[in-house]
């Protein structure tokens, strides 16, 4: 082989490294960007879900307490109810 067609061959085999290399790079670079928007999408749905969990405690809160009203209202009730029967032994 001469010197000129061993020169061509290692410029090629340069150029395909090269090549090969950003090839490689540009595929990474658009699995982190999928991977941020994938991350991104989740963070969203956490945020979602934890607006509701807190929505969901709220409403549940809010409904144990007139549930204890009502359980007051109820007893208070009871208790003017054997006050006033006049069936019931003291």
């Amino acid at each position: 082989m001469n010197t000129t067609v061993i020169v061509l061959i290692v410029v090629a085999v340069i150029v395909v490294l090269v090549v090969v290399a950003l090839l490689a790079r540009r595929q990474r670079k658009r699995q982190l960007d999928q991977k941020r928007v994938e991350a991104s999408e989740h963070r969203e749905q956490a945020e979602t879900s934890g607006r509701k969990a807190e929505q969901a405690r709220l409403a549940a809160e809010e409904q144990t307490e007139r549930a204890r009203k009502e359980q007051t209202a109820a007893e208070e009730h009871r208790q003017q109810a054997q006050e006033i029967d006049p069936d019931v032994d003291e």
